[in-house]
């Protein structure tokens, strides 16, 4: 239990660019299982079909949610102040 509670409070504290980096994280690993967890036969019902779509299109999501996610937070950060050396 005191597992958890640390996880959440260190979920509060976390910057939301690291927030948006782990949930692409798990798009694209709940993609990755939809798809690959199904069986790869020709003869596949229609819910199992879908449910590979499905898989296809949350992990391709998950790409693109986490390269938003790293650009927000190469974009965020604060630039080092440049201090020029004008002693001569």
């Amino acid at each position: 239990m005191l597992e958890f509670i640390s996880l959440i409070r260190f979920n509060l504290n976390m910057k939301s660019e690291s927030a948006i980096i782990l949930s692409g994280i798990i798009m694209i690993s709940s993609g990755f299982l939809l798809f690959y967890v199904m069986d790869n036969s020709l003869n596949l019902d229609n819910v199992v079909r879908y449910t590979k779509h499905a898989g296809i299109f949350v992990g391709l999501l998950g790409i693109g949610v986490t390269i938003a996610g790293i650009l927000l937070r190469l974009t965020g950060r604060e630039l080092p102040s440049i201090q020029e050396n004008t002693d001569i």
